[in-house]
């Protein structure tokens, strides 16, 4: 599940409100939206995510929330690190290799220690 999909599940089920009629209501199928929800798509288009904001009626953090997750929510990455430190390499290929055998402790911890040494924020 992606950070996008979990916040937009998250939304659904506080409302009552069903995949089908959401889906119905943004004019894609309940199986485009399951995938979606569940990471198995790439981050909807600008468009859609406009019409969810626009369909949940957000307020303006909340809006810039979802726009934010939607960008850090796709589920099939490449990351280029030619002309990078070798330690890039490395990294982007551990990370590859072993970010299935992580537990969300391990995840949360690397990913606030990323953010910490890249001086960025959320």
């Amino acid at each position: 599940m992606t950070p996008l999909g979990a916040r937009i599940r998250q939304l659904r089920e506080e409302r009552g409100i069903s995949l089908k009629d959401m889906a119905a209501a943004l004019n894609v199928s309940s199986a485009y939206l399951s995938a979606l929800e569940h990471g198995r798509r790439g981050k909807p288009t600008g468009f859609l995510l406009h019409r969810m904001i626009a369909f949940f009626n957000v307020i303006w953090d909340e809006a810039e929330d979802l726009q934010r997750l939607a960008e850090i929510s796709d589920p099939k990455i490449t990351i280029d690190t030619g002309g990078l430190l070798p330690e890039a390499t490395e990294l982007a290929n551990r990370l590859a290799a072993d970010i299935g055998k992580l537990d969300a402790d391990d995840l949360r911890a690397l990913r606030d220690e990323l953010i910490r040494r890249s001086g960025k924020g959320r």
